[in-house]
């Protein structure tokens, strides 16, 4: 993963109805189920969570079915997504994207309704939503490990991993 320069920023109401804008257009292609394929259109990461610094990308699963991850794939393609495989993630299938420019940046990832990656997503961003002393404790490493690592990925999530690994804890998923 290339980063060339990592910014943190305070918490952005508008982050919500960006997301939306993305889910809109996600929705037209996939639909939702029962007819469609979407089970679910889920606003994870950080820019989920009401008051929590965050690097300014709107991180997305979409929640199907086993049996229809290649047909989400294929209608995704054709809305202009890129399938890059799971990225060395078990449970997930990443995104890239072309003529995307009106919408918010994003990261995209499908998820069958059994994933591991989906659950620890949504038990994170739940947990945080639920616990404004950890929002406040994550924003500030987040805040500290940017400054202290603008050009370095690596650098900055093993900063603040310690926090994230605490959070782990708490809901049981270490």
């Amino acid at each position: 993963m290339t980063t060339r320069n990592i910014v943190v920023l305070p918490y952005d109401q508008k982050w919500q109805q960006d997301f939306l804008d993305i889910k809109k257009e996600l929705v037209a292609a996939l639909g939702m189920s029962p007819e469609g394929l979407a089970l679910a259109i889920e606003h994870v990461g950080s820019t989920s969570v009401q008051g929590l610094s965050a690097k300014p990308i709107i991180d997305i699963d979409v929640v199907v079915a086993a049996r229809d991850v290649e047909a989400a794939i294929q209608a995704l393609a054709g809305i202009g997504y890129n399938h890059e495989g799971n990225l060395g993630i078990s449970g997930r299938e990443a995104f890239g994207y072309s003529g995307k420019e009106h919408l918010h940046e994003h990261h995209l990832y499908l998820c069958p309704e059994d994933s591991l990656e989906l659950k620890r997503h949504l038990a994170f961003r739940d947990y945080l939503r639920e616990h404004p002393q950890a929002v406040e404790e994550y924003s500030n490493i987040k805040l500290e490990a940017a400054a202290l690592f603008p050009h370095d990925i690596d650098g900055y999530i093993n900063h603040k991993s310690p926090v994230i690994e605490k959070i782990y804890k708490e809901i049981g998923l270490n």
